[in-house]
């Protein structure tokens, strides 16, 4: 085991020391919002008896990667597949960068390589939460206060 603020955390993940799934990846983007485990416990204190959303990932398979679409994306779907029931598959022959450059209101993860990920969002976060700070793998432009 070894103890890692968020900000170390995805720098080994993008040194690929270590490996985390998407969901924590967004998380661990989300914990770089603040600068101590105090300034943690107020906002979640604050912010407990507000509420929570029900959150499923859809997966959008593109040519040349994949995009985790979260709720409040535009391409997020009206009735997402809780179950898998449906086995509905949403893919694209459109390379990541054109859906990017053609949509304008995201909540989603890029996936380009188990690596590489990207967290994109626009939108106002549900319940007084707070947005992840968006980071992209491929370079160190994010601002993380941890």
């Amino acid at each position: 085991l070894q103890w890692s603020s968020p900000p170390e955390a995805i720098e080994r993940f993008k040194s690929q020391e270590i490996w985390f799934p998407p969901p924590q990846f967004y998380e661990f983007c989300r914990l770089c919002n603040f600068s101590s485990l105090s300034e943690l416990h107020k906002f979640s204190s604050e912010r407990a008896l507000e509420g929570c959303e029900h959150w499923m990932p859809v997966m959008l398979t593109a040519s040349d990667g994949s995009i985790q679409l979260l709720p409040g994306d535009e391409l997020y779907p009206e009735d997402p597949d809780y179950t898998g029931e449906k086995k509905t598959i949403m893919s694209t022959d459109k390379k990541v960068e054109e859906l990017m450059k053609e949509g304008s209101v995201f909540h989603r993860i890029v996936i380009k390589t188990i690596h590489n990920y990207a967290v994109y969002v626009n939108i106002q976060a549900k319940y007084k939460h707070i947005n992840p700070v968006m980071i992209n793998c491929d370079s160190s432009d994010y601002d993380s206060k941890l």
